[in-house]
């Protein structure tokens, strides 16, 4: 029996495809390389490109394929884009989640882990986040994520079908192998960002507000190598796999560090300046999101390996120094 990885050629999925064939598992992935990329993709895992909003693919490689559980990661996940067209949102996240649960039902898979956000939150209560913190989302990145949640939990009513929604912080790092990594066109994500400057594909990072209620004025993100992310998926899809219940969980190291912290970690790191400069804030940023994994580590028996902000910048420096245009 194999485990099907969607949006397995993207950045977290890639890395839990890596993580999952060193475990000894067979695995099949699908995604329709929009945003992944091929190379990235195991040569040990059967590959299909294939767009999940597409019934006959996802009806097809169910048929073809003996599946016993699926790890959703194809979805739209820039905050910025998602502000400015919502409706490419709906479309791929919810439209497509709902053709990939159409054909499980109809096939009689009915286990799912499924790659959500903090972006769920909105602006947090308090710090560190519960997973029975309330949501309300300051963006539609994080309103469809909350409402793919959502649209399981019905389909468990209804239709029997298990799910654990993993709701993380910033995914950052690279494979320690230094195979795969972080690359995504456009890049949107900090430390990624940061890095080019000493690259030399940018002359300088910018800062989007200083005026943020946190120690510096600059927001506050917790981050969390995607080695643990990808370990911590392939524990929740186990715990499913062991008769365990439908189940939501916060990943991250219970840290937070601000823009200014992650740079000058970066600077250290690489031995350049790296020059700052001060943007307007970008639409939908709430000032601080840091995890509360207690129920990860207690439930799934979940143990992050690279919690350290300077391990987390190396394995990305390591990865972006060799590759600095990707893949």
């Amino acid at each position: 029996m194999a485990i099907l990885v969607l949006g397995g050629a993207g950045y977290i999925g890639s890395h839990t495809v890596y993580e999952l064939i060193a475990a000894g598992r067979d695995v099949v992935v699908a995604d329709n390389l929009l945003t992944g990329f091929r190379a990235a993709v195991h040569p040990k895992a059967r590959f299909y490109e294939a767009d999940i909003r597409d019934r006959q693919a996802m009806d097809q490689i169910f048929e073809r394929e003996e599946i016993e559980g699926v790890i959703h990661f194809a979805a739209s996940s820039q905050v910025g884009e998602s502000m400015s067209n919502p409706l490419k949102y709906y479309d791929n996240n919810l439209w497509g989640t709902t053709c990939l649960l159409q054909s499980m039902v109809a096939h009689g898979v009915d286990k799912i882990v499924f790659s959500s956000t903090a972006a769920t939150y909105g602006e947090p209560e308090r710090v560190p986040i519960l997973e029975t913190d309330p949501t309300h989302p300051t963006n539609c990145y994080g309103e469809t994520k909350l409402a793919m949640e959502t649209m399981m939990r019905w389909t468990q009513q209804a239709h029997g079908l298990r799910y654990v929604a993993l709701r993380y912080f910033n995914a950052c790092g690279a494979h320690p192998s230094g195979a795969i990594g972080e690359a995504h066109n456009p890049e949107t994500h900090l430390i990624p960002l940061i890095l080019q400057v000493p690259n030399g594909q940018r002359d300088h990072i910018s800062i989007f507000g200083e005026d943020y209620p946190t120690k510096d004025g600059t927001c506050v993100r917790d981050y969390i190598h995607v080695t643990d992310l990808a370990q911590a998926h392939i524990l929740a899809m186990d715990y499913l796999l062991q008769g365990g219940e439908s189940n939501v969980f916060n990943l991250g190291n219970g840290v937070g560090f601000t823009v200014k912290e992650v740079i000058d970690v970066a600077r250290k790191v690489t031995g350049h300046p790296i020059p700052a400069q001060v943007s307007p804030r970008r639409a939908g940023d709430p000032a601080q999101l840091v995890a509360s994994s207690e129920k990860a580590r207690t439930v799934l028996g979940w143990k992050p390996q690279y919690a350290d902000l300077e391990t987390i910048v190396s394995s990305a420096w390591d990865w972006h120094k060799a590759h600095p245009n990707g893949y």
